[in-house]
């Protein structure tokens, strides 16, 4: 009959397990526990530590070695006796407190292996990737040696892993540039950790782009201590002043300001050129093409004036008479081509006077106070001998000299007087307080013979002067209306005395009147 029971379980291999374990827990005690011991401990005396001065006087594997059902490691145990050690792990400045502070998944053992025999090392970190970044110090620039093999611990801490010192860096690199290293330790010192981090960005491949201050032109070519003279730190570098005048004398002394880049470029520091349209004076025509030196004179830059006459006073041929703008007349494109434009002046130029050279008027290149009445430079020409006056524009015109018009309003020119000469009625050439009075014209007719006085214009008009009255006479009937004949009457058989003096009874008596009036019923 076949049976489905472990052989492990049959009568036999029970008997068989406790024979095995006897055998063993014998051979253990015989052996004084070695069969469980992974070799012997450190004998290497050191400082002591809860009662033993090495590891090798720790009689007790739990002293070290937690039991699997407990919350501690065996790192907790390692700190427990090194209390220096556990110290330093709260303190990011030192050794251990950097690898366990940035986050490294290290344990004790990792760097500090155990049970390799009396003699053995108790920091190996051959056999692990020590964090070296964590410590501030990147391998990746030291992956290997110039001989082609790579870097161990001892090459860089021959003495003890924790210390360093920066000759270890000045032996290994004289040996691949001595003139370079010794140049460069003597320009920025011998604390090579003060700027190198081992990631090497400041090395071969250093791109100074990264940085506010872009090397571009002649700056590429210039040495690092040009700029960063006596720079000991990374600090010292950054904090490097970028003002051009930091770096350059300034043979100007300061007078053209400290920007250098508004007239110098980095593709050459001559020739230099300035953008003019910046300032206040903008550079136009014949002034584009100006030596900086014909208007900056000992080079004072700034307050230079921007006054015409400040530059032009040499050459000016006017003496001052014109004033100190220049440009009111002349231009920078073309000094000779003077065009004034009289209009900005109390006298405008305007018909013929726009004709009329400057010096017709300016007579000895007198601008300044020159008269603006039309007699000062009109009176040599003048027919009428300053008997019209000295107020030419009242007849005459800018546009045709000829064409004089006179305002004639006060005395209106009406019908026969419109087309009449002014000689006519100015005969002694007097224009100025002239009588409007008729008779000042056309005096007293001798066939008037003083009757009507002065006032013409009761009885004639300007249409016809000759028509005489011809108005109407008030209380007198004319031929159609009594049948009294008085049209054909001249005005003398009425007014025989004075033009107010005529009455019926003048003519006719009172008898003469009534016989009349009835003789002319009949």
């Amino acid at each position: 009959m076949k049976s489905n029971k472990l052989g492990c379980l049959t009568g036999s291999g029970i008997v068989a397990m406790f024979i095995t374990l006897f055998l063993l827990v014998g051979i253990a005690l015989a052996s004084g526990s070695q069969m469980f011991s992974a070799g012997s401990l450190n004998a290497e005396p050191g400082q002591v530590y809860s009662g033993v001065n090495s590891h090798a006087q720790i009689e007790e594997c739990s002293a070290c070695h937690a039991a699997p059902w407990s919350a501690d490691t065996m790192a907790d145990r390692c700190a427990a006796c090194h209390i220096d050690v556990a110290a330093e792990m709260s303190d990011i400045t030192k050794l251990h407190g950097a690898i366990f502070q940035n986050g490294e998944n290290f344990a004790c053992r990792d760097c500090h292996p155990e049970h390799r025999g009396a003699d053995g090392l108790l920091t190996d970190t051959s056999e692990v990737l020590f964090p070296h970044a964590a410590l501030g110090y990147s391998m990746n620039g030291h992956q290997g040696k110039e001989d082609g093999n790579e870097f161990t611990c001892v090459d860089c801490h021959p003495d003890d892993l924790s210390t360093f010192t920066t000759q270890t860096c000045l032996n290994c690199h004289d040996q691949i540039d001595i003139a370079y290293t010794q140049s460069h330790f003597l320009s920025f010192g011998p604390d090579c950790l003060a700027c190198h981090d081992g990631v090497d960005k400041f090395g071969n491949d250093f791109n100074h782009s990264i940085f506010p201050f872009n090397l571009a032109g002649k700056h590429e070519g210039v040495t690092c201590t040009k700029c960063h003279l006596d720079a000991r730190t990374l600090l010292d570098l950054k904090s490097t002043p970028r003002e051009c005048a930091s770096c350059h004398s300034d043979e100007h002394d300061g007078r053209f300001g400290k920007d250098c880049a508004g007239c110098h470029a980095v593709e050459g520091w001559k020739p230099a050129k300035f953008d003019h349209n910046l300032a206040d004076f903008k550079l136009d025509g014949r002034h584009g093409s100006v030596e900086c030196q014909n208007c900056h004179a000992d080079r004072p830059y700034r307050g230079t004036p921007k006054d015409c006459y400040s530059c032009h006073q040499a050459v000016d041929e006017h003496e001052g008479r014109y004033g100190f703008d220049c440009a009111i007349c002349h231009n920078t494109n073309d000094w000779d081509d003077v065009n004034v434009d009289h209009n900005i002046f109390a006298f405008k130029l305007d018909g013929k006077h726009i004709e009329v050279k400057c010096e017709d008027c300016h007579i000895n290149g007198q601008f300044k106070g020159t008269p603006v009445d039309c007699y000062s430079c009109h009176k040599e020409i003048d027919a009428h001998k300053g008997t019209y006056g000295t107020d030419c524009a009242l007849c005459h015109n800018t546009t045709d000299w000829k064409d004089a018009r006179f305002d004639h309003s006060k005395f209106p020119l009406t019908e026969r007087h419109s087309g009449l000469a002014c000689d006519r009625c100015h005969s002694s050439g007097v224009y100025v307080g002239l009588s409007s009075a008729c008779v000042s014209c056309h005096g007293d007719p001798a066939y008037h013979a003083g009757l009507f006085g002065t006032n013409c214009a009761s009885c004639h008009s300007t249409r016809n002067w000759s028509a005489g009255y011809n108005g109407p006479h008030p209380g007198i009937a004319d031929e159609g209306g009594s049948g009294v004949n008085h049209g054909g009457a001249s005005c003398k058989e009425c007014h025989t005395s004075t033009l107010h003096s005529a009455t019926c009874g003048s003519c006719h008596d009172g008898n003469e009147g009534g016989e009349g009036g009835e003789g002319g019923d009949d």
